[in-house]
Formats: C-alpha cells, sequence, structure tokens
C-alpha cells in the first residue's frame, strides 16, 4: 500500500491542526524553483488506466491530491512506485468500483471515469470532491461519454455505467471545461475509429496531455480549439515528464510583485503566463528572462490594474485571489471581474480581518491600497490559502492562517520555498480540541 506522505506535515501530525504563521516582510530575494504541476500530474496519472504497460512519469509534485489519486489508483489494481519525483505504474485494472471516501476528496477523480469506460466498458463512480468553489457540475463530462455510447443510471448515490462497446463520436463542448476535455480525450483514444471534439480546453495541461497520450500510442491532432483523435484498440506504456506548474510559477511572481523585492524563478514556461506577466507589467513590475530564468523586481508604487477571468489563455482564475492581494498595495481602485468560479471570492470576508479594503458586489471585486495589520485567518480553498499566507507577509505584526489541508493540496515545499526567499514565515502544530 502506497504510503501517504508530505515532506512539510511528516513531523507535524495531521494536517488539520497545523497553521501558518506569518510576519511582516520587507522584501523577497533569492531564487525559487518551479515544481512540476498538480493538475498535469493529475490526468497523466488517470490515463495510465488506458493500459496495462508500465509508465513512467517524472517531475511528479509529492501533494495530497495526488497520493489521493495514487490511492484511488492502487485501490483499482494499480500497482505504484513513488520515489523523488518519479512514479512508476504497473499492472490491469482489477476493480472498477470507485471507492467514495478517497473520491469525495479529489476533484480530479472524475478523470478515471473515461478510462475505465473506454479500457473495461463499465463503472461505478461516486461525485467528486475538491475544494468548494460553488457549482462545479460534471455534466459536460458525463454528456461526451453519454456520446460515445455510455449509458449509467443512479443506484445508492452512485453512477453506474452499464456494460458498453463505445463508439467514435463528434463531440462539441458547451464550455470549454478542462476537465471534461482531458476525460474525453483520454476515453477517444482507446475507442478504435476517429473522434472529433470541438471548444474545447487549451489549456497547456491538456497539451501535457495529448503528448503524453500521443507517446502511449494514440493519435491526436490540435486544430486551434479542435482536437482530433485517431483512438486505438489497445495502448502501450511511455515515458514523459510533467510539465512544470504554471500556477505555482504565477504565485510566486505575484508574491515577489506583493511583498516586494527581486526573485528569480526557475522552470518556469513564461510563454504559460503571457496575459499575468502583461498585467504585472502594466503595474510597474520589471521581469526579464534569460536561459529559462524569470528575473522579477517588484515596483516601489504598483499602479492598478483591472483583471478579468476567462479561459486560457485568459487570466487564470487560479491566480486571481493572489492578484486581490498584490493590488492592496496598488495606489488606486482595480476592480476583478471573475468569469468562471464566483464562488472564489469567499477569501474576501477573511482579508477584511487585516484590514483590506475591498467591496465586492455580484461577480465584480473592488479593491484599493490599504494598511494591513495581523489576524487570524482561515483557508477556504487552496488558492486562497497561497493569497492569504502573502497577505500575512505584507501586514504588520502577525498573521495566523488555519486551514492549510487546503494548502497541501496543491503547492509542493510551499513553505520551504518561501523560506528560501527570506519570507518570515513558519508552520506550527495547534493543540487539537
Amino acid at each position: 500500500m502506497l504510503k501517504y506522505f508530505h515532506k512539510e506535515t511528516e513531523l507535524l501530525g495531521t494536517v488539520p491542526n497545523v497553521l501558518a504563521e506569518c510576519s511582516f516582510t520587507k522584501k523577497l530575494e533569492g531564487r525559487v524553483k518551479i515544481s512540476g504541476s498538480k493538475n498535469a500530474s493529475l490526468a497523466m496519472l488517470a490515463a495510465t488506466l488506458l493500459t496495462d504497460e508500465e509508465c513512467i512519469i517524472k517531475n511528479v509534485p509529492r501533494l495530497d491530491d495526488v497520493f489521493v489519486l495514487l490511492a484511488l489508483l492502487e485501490k483499482l489494481g494499480k500497482k505504484i512506485s513513488f520515489r523523488g519525483n518519479i512514479v512508476i505504474i504497473r499492472g490491469a485494472v482489477k476493480r472498477q468500483i470507485l471507492p467514495e471516501g478517497l473520491s469525495r476528496k479529489l476533484r480530479a477523480s472524475v478523470l478515471v471515469m473515461g478510462p475505465i469506460l473506454a479500457s473495461k466498458g463499465s463503472g461505478v463512480f461516486a461525485l467528486p470532491g475538491g475544494c468548494a468553489l460553488g457549482e462545479r457540475p460534471i455534466d459536460i463530462h458525463i454528456m461526451g461519454l453519454r456520446a460515445f455510447g455510455a449509458r449509467y443510471e443512479i443506484c445508492g448515490g452512485k453512477m453506474n455505467f452499464k456494460r458498453k462497446i463505445l463508439h467514435p463520436a463528434h463531440i462539441h463542448l458547451p464550455f470549454p471545461s478542462v476537465g471534461a476535455t482531458e476525460n474525453i480525450l483520454m476515453a477517444a483514444s482507446l475507442i478504435p475509429g476517429k473522434s472529433v471534439i470541438s471548444n474545447v480546453a487549451r489549456e497547456p495541461e491538456i497539451i501535457n496531455l495529448v503528448r503524453f497520450l500521443n507517446a502511449m500510442g494514440s493519435h491526436i491532432k490540435i486544430c486551434g480549439s479542435t482536437y482530433e483523435v485517431y483512438g486505438v484498440r489497445n495502448l502501450h506504456g511511455a515515458q514523459f515528464s510533467v510539465m512544470p506548474d504554471r500556477i505555482e510559477s504565477g504565485t510566486f511572481l505575484l508574491a515577489a510583485a506583493a511583498i516586494g523585492g527581486a526573485i528569480k524563478i526557475i522552470g518556469a514556461e513564461s510563454g504559460h503566463l503571457t496575459v499575468l506577466i502583461k498585467k504585472l507589467a502594466q503595474t510597474g513590475v520589471q521581469i526579464g528572462e534569460k536561459r529559462g530564468i524569470l528575473s522579477v523586481k517588484a515596483a516601489r508604487c504598483p499602479q492598478p490594474a483591472d483583471i478579468s477571468t476567462a479561459p486560457y489563455p485568459g487570466f487564470p482564475t487560479d491566480l486571481q485571489p493572489l492578484w486581490a492581494v498584490y493590488m492592496l498595495r496598488a495606489a488606486g481602485k482595480s476592480k476583478i471581474t471573475e468569469k468562471v468560479f464566483p464562488a472564489r471570492f469567499m477569501y474576501v470576508d477573511e482579508l477584511k480581518r487585516l484590514g483590506a479594503d475591498m467591496k465586492l458586489k455580484a461577480s465584480v471585486l473592488t479593491v484599493g491600497k490599504s494598511c494591513l495589520n495581523g489576524a487570524h485567518l482561515i483557508a477556504c480553498d487552496l488558492r486562497a490559502a497561497a493569497a492569504m499566507i502573502i497577505a500575512g507577509l505584507m501586514a504588520n505584526g502577525t498573521t495566523r492562517v488555519g486551514g492549510l489541508r487546503h494548502l497541501f493540496r496543491g503547492y509542493e515545499n510551499f513553505f520551504e520555498k518561501l523560506q528560501m526567499l527570506k519570507a518570515n514565515v513558519s508552520i506550527r502544530q495547534t493543540k487539537k480540541k
């Protein structure tokens, strides 16, 4: 059985009893190396269900979400080795019923549906869990799988897909959902014949998945917002490396901009962050790139800038809370419009405890320059946790941030990396109530 492990909480006990302590930090300085992408890793790990042969995936971050998905794969019959940042997966799927307890811990558990149905024709799936970001239906996933011929009934609160021989299909997504695009691509790869999926999500993580599937023997052509999939009867094992995490890259770009100072970011793909880099430059941040290393120098008096989140290549919704924290330094008012997950603004009331000047109306947040003072905050989701920690480093006095179970789902060695940048932050275990 795969041993649960998280470097930063190994000696601190259970994650729910850990909190961060942040003190005012005048500036960040030094270098930080970006880990492999969480979202790209999860999709590639799910794709290994399409073959019985050995798959070796490199640069996989050691994150709680990754461990949950690997535990799911083990329950389904896969044999797994996770050493350093390399995952080796081999063996056949022996069980097609997803454990409900694990499924509820992870939104990405839905990604096993396509591979299992394509390889086995049937399966029983519980609804997934993850961050509480409001309504996040899986109807587009289901629509795509039904287009291939899959049929299901609800039984005991679970989706019971009956055994079917799936066929190729032409599918137009009503919204460019990342997860649905990944699920449909994986299923189509093991359905012989040509499938066409249009209005797809175009995130770099999906391109990473496409390349992995092609390395396994699929034939996928990318034609703008349309993918042509020439499915085959059998896929084989492959070796592949996970791309750098663009959201982690953006997090450290915004941390430097918000706290101040100058840092170098190793391993970031600037081409994945075009919109963010342009917006930061608009506020006065200086960003350069040389030999794959991004250099970031914060602006002394940042100018306000409005953003509106959108699917890639637009401004990432995952970076919206961090942008809001940065705008607390800007000399004027800025507006943030959330068009992907309106419930992502749940962090606003917590930041107001620090003295943040924020006014939320519908899906538009207005942010003003603020003098922050330490307080005790509770993180409501993964990206909000990172945003609150950065805000705590900007605030006078000491800020304590709880709810770190969210943070450990998506950032590898986050505190260690901040400390290497000279941030006044630490984590400690609290007493159990």
